[in-house]
This record gives structure tokens, C-alpha cells and sequence, in this order.
């Protein structure tokens, strides 16, 4: 590729989604991975083909309708888990096998239990079985950063003569620091007599919080033409490199990096709403980029100079990122054409027509409740929407409420368990606490708990609630999101679409290789 230009590399579904919590479904994905083509992301890591049928589905519809990105599935290295994710990805339009081993002397011997000489072999038949069948694949050495220079030259010569067409160095577990980072990505490039016939990709988490340092040191210094990313730098531990950070870094010093991305950064809030509504991961106000106080100035001084020229404390502008002032779009008076463009030109797409009669629905009942309708609020009725399955084991039917300085909080919820409705009530410490109790005393779920975060949709006191809650049992994390203007019925919605989670017989569970 020309030396001016940078891939993106985005993992959003597939290392994102192993932060405890984080699991997507199948069409959670279908709408995470339109938004990253809308955002013109070079390449989407879909999923894990190999780790369950659930993942296997999604990354297979990924690839069916993604078309202007190339769709890419992770695989480890052997040939189960490669054919796996070829049957997956087959049906791409641009499809790339992402295969990894590791190549660190502790992780050979404590997690692989094999000899280098093994972990050599392993690694280029398993690029030869890849190759065999899709003309890119892309390789990593698992641990790379931490790993013997003179091993991982060996491995990654080898693997290039099999036909890798892209070789990512990842920093495992944020060990890396950038100077050295970019040093090593050089010396090995020089060292490997092949290394000018594959791409070179970096993969950096942030266990100390220099994961977007190392990736663009990586590229400064060390010659890597690709970064693998996370909207809101979603990832295990401490997250993996941002991808809004990375590529607002490469555009506001152009002068200094000299490289640019195909990336249309005006889609990269909505990118970052869109996985933060669907994840339950709030992103924190001072977020660069993407925080609520991205482009706000509380002090005096800085309110004065950006007033008389916003160039003396903004670097870049809100609207450069998809940032806008709320916009008024639709009201109770509004049909379903216009209700149904907008959600167009919001880049919001429905599977079917039941799908969006359903949202007009939703919307004409908030309507009834509030008298602007925004576009986040549409954002957020849309995502409920499409978290709603047709399979629901629980449904609200209605609900009441009360609470005062003088009374004990109660609660009273009618449900629906597949065909039959059934009343429960309950006392709390709380609104919300007696509606989870009331819902709890019926479902006898025994779930546990985790995270209960509330956030308005938008500005005023008629803002929709948006509540994630987030459940634990048996060893499976799963999210529950509602939105309502009434915060302990968006509770609610929230609670039972946790439990329709945890009862769903879709297998959900993802190897945590970190990768």
C-alpha cells in the first residue's frame, strides 16, 4: 500500500466484546459493524468463529452484508479453528483470516506447554492451511512485545514465505513502552530479509495507559503501516488502543505523522454511542474526543479565547467528530415516511418491516410523553428495539410504583412468562430496588447483581432515562438496556432484558485469549 496511508483495523466485536460485560448478539453486531462501514473502518475484526455457534452466526452475517470494509475473523492456530472461520467468512465480499500463536518463552512453556521449535512449525502450517483458501491472512506472534527478537524474526520470515499478507506485533499485556515499541517494530522489519512483502500491524492494550503511544510510535518510528483499535477503547483489563484517539491524533498532526486514514471521523460519535448503548460501558465525561466535556471550556479565560477565536484552546472541532447541537427532528404529529427517513439518515437500518413498525410505535408513545424528540432519543428507542427478541421468556405487561419520606418504597409488576401474565409485589429500599425484588420474587433468576448506571438520553427534565443493568450467573455477564422517560420503568425494561439474556440458549461464551 502507499507509504502515506494508514489501516484501520477496528476490534471492537471481537476483543472489545471480551471485557467482562461486554457480549453482543448476533444482531448487536449487525448494527455495530454497519456503523464501523459507515465510518469507512478499513477492516472489522467480526468475532472468533471457533469459540461458540453464537459468535459463528454473527461473524457469518457480518460478512454477508458488510461490503465496503474487509471482514475479518480470528482464529487460533489450527486447522479446526482456521476452517471455522472460513466457513464464517466465505460469503465476504473482502473477507482476511486472522490466525495467532504464541511466541513468548512464558507463554510457550506455561499456557502452550510446547517447545519453540513446535510453536515454529505450528505457526506456518498454520498460515498454509489459511492461504490455501483466502488469499489475506494476517498472523501474530501472542505476546509478541515480551518475546526473544531472534525467535520471533525466525517465525515471522517463515510465516511471511507462507503467504501472510499482514503481520501484527501485539503488546499483549501492555508491557510495551513507546520508544522501545517503535524500536522493536524496526529492527525486525530490517532484520527479516522478507519483511517489505507483508503489512505491518501493531495490537497494544493499556495496562498502563499507553496504548494509543505505542501504536503511534510503533508507526513513527518503526515503519507499521496498520493499528488494530477500539471504539472507546473497549478491550479486557484496562482496554485495548482508542480508535477515535489514534485517528484524530494522525489527523489534527498531519504535520508531524505525515499519514492519513479513509476514516470519516463525523461518524465517530455515533460510533461511540452506538457501542456504549449496547455494551453498558459509559464512557467517561473526560474521554478525550468522545467525553460529554470534550469541547467544553469551564474557565474564564479559556471561554474568552475560544469566543475571539476558537483556535487558541480547540485543536480540532466538535463537529469534526460527529459532535452536534440536538436537533429537534420529529413530533406526535409526524407519520411514518418521515420517521422512517430519519432513522435513514441517521444510519439506523431495521431488519424488516415488523421491525420498524414497532419502533414507529415505540415512537409515537414517547411522543405522547414528551414534547421534542431528539435524535439521541431515537437512538436510544431504536436500540431497545432491536434488543427485543422474538423468543422472550419475560415481558413487562405494566407496573406501579411509589415511594415517599414517610413510606416504604413498593413496588407491583405484571409480567408476561411466554403465554401466561402473573402479578408479583414487593417492598425495598428503593423504587427501583423493590421493582428488581418484585420481578426477582417471580423470575428466581438468583442472578447476581453487578451494575445498575443511569444516564439521560438528553438535556431537560422530559430527557428519556437510559438504564444498563448488568447480571451474573453461573459464570455468564450479560447486559440489560431500557429507555424510558420514567427512570424505574426504564429499570425495569432494563432488568428483564438482562434475564431474557441469561435464558437465552444462544451459547455466548468467548475464550479470554488476549490477544
Amino acid at each position: 500500500m502507499n507509504g502515506d496511508k494508514l489501516i484501520i483495523f477496528d476490534t471492537t466485536m471481537r476483543d472489545g466484546e471480551q471485557s467482562p460485560g461486554a457480549s453482543m448478539t448476533r444482531d448487536e453486531k449487525l448494527r455495530i459493524a454497519r456503523q464501523l462501514e459507515r465510518m469507512k473502518v478499513d477492516v472489522i475484526e467480526a468475532g472468533f468463529p471457533a469459540s461458540s455457534n453464537g459468535d459463528f452466526e454473527a461473524v457469518s452475517a457480518i460478512a454477508k452484508v458488510i461490503k465496503d470494509s474487509t471482514v475479518a475473523g480470528l482464529c487460533r492456530a489450527n486447522d479446526k479453528d482456521i476452517q471455522r472461520g472460513i466457513d464464517a467468512l466465505k460469503g465476504a465480499k473482502s473477507w482476511r483470516i486472522h490466525t495467532f500463536i504464541a511466541t513468548s518463552a512464558l507463554h510457550m512453556e506455561k499456557k502452550l506447554r510446547m517447545t519453540p521449535d513446535q510453536v515454529f512449525e505450528q505457526a506456518k502450517l498454520s498460515v498454509r492451511y489459511a492461504k490455501n483458501a483466502c488469499p489475506d491472512v494476517e498472523f501474530s506472534p501472542e505476546d509478541g512485545s515480551r518475546s526473544d527478537p531472534d525467535f520471533l524474526c525466525r517465525v515471522l520470515e517463515a510465516v511471511i514465505k507462507e503467504g501472510a499478507t499482514t503481520i501484527n506485533i501485539p503488546d499483549t499485556v501492555g508491557y510495551a513502552v513507546p520508544e522501545q515499541f517503535g524500536e522493536l517494530i524496526k529492527i525486525i522489519r530490517t532484520r527479516i530479509p522478507n519483511s517489505d512483502k507483508a503489512v505491518w500491524s501493531v495490537h497494544c492494550h493499556n495496562d498502563l495507559g499507553m496504548a494509543v503511544a505505542n501504536s503511534l510510535a510503533a508507526v513513527r518510528i518503526g515503519g507499521a503501516r496498520q493499528i488494530e483499535c477500539t471504539v472507546n477503547g473497549l478491550g479486557e483489563r484496562a482496554g485495548n488502543t482508542s480508535l477515535e484517539e489514534v485517528v484524530m491524533a494522525l489527523r489534527t498532526r498531519k504535520d508531524f505523522f505525515k499519514l492519513e486514514t479513509r476514516i470519516d471521523t463525523t461518524q465517530i460519535v455515533p460510533a461511540s454511542r452506538l457501542v456504549s448503548q449496547i455494551t453498558g460501558f459509559v464512557v467517561q465525561p473526560n474521554k478525550a474526543v468522545v467525553g460529554a466535556n470534550a469541547f467544553a471550556h469551564a474557565s474564564g479565560i479559556h471561554q474568552d479565547g475560544v469566543i475571539k477565536a476558537r483556535e487558541t484552546y480547540e485543536i480540532m472541532t466538535a463537529e469534526d467528530v460527529g459532535w452536534s447541537a440536538n436537533k429537534i427532528v420529529l413530533g406526535k404529529l409526524s407519520g411514518r415516511t418521515a420517521f422512517r427517513q430519519r432513522l435513514k439518515e441517521l444510519g439506523i437500518e431495521l431488519d424488516n418491516e415488523e421491525g420498524y413498525n414497532k419502533a414507529f410505535q415505540r415512537f409515537k408513545d414517547l411522543a405522547d410523553k414528551k414534547s421534542e424528540i431528539f435524535d439521541e432519543d431515537l437512538h436510544a428507542l431504536v436500540s431497545h428495539e432491536a434488543g427485543l427478541s422474538s423468543n422472550e421468556v419475560w415481558g413487562l405487561v405494566s407496573m406501579s410504583q411509589g415511594s415517599g419520606t414517610a413510606d416504604k418504597p413498593h413496588a407491583s409488576v405484571v409480567l408476561m412468562n411466554k403465554d401466561k401474565k402473573i402479578s408479583a409485589e414487593a417492598k425495598g429500599d428503593g423504587p427501583v430496588d423493590a421493582t428488581f425484588k418484585a420481578i426477582e420474587s417471580v423470575a428466581k433468576s438468583g442472578a447476581e447483581l453487578l451494575l445498575f448506571s443511569v444516564n439521560a438520553v438528553t438535556q431537560g427534565t422530559e430527557s428519556q432515562g437510559e438504564v444498563t443493568v448488568r447480571l451474573a450467573k453461573g459464570g455468564r455477564i450479560v447486559n440489560g438496556v431500557g429507555a424510558d422517560t420514567d427512570i424505574v420503568v426504564a429499570s425495569a425494561k432494563a432488568y428483564i432484558g438482562a434475564l431474557n439474556k441469561l435464558e437465552s440458549k444462544v451459547e455466548r461464551v468467548n475464550p479470554q485469549h488476549q490477544l
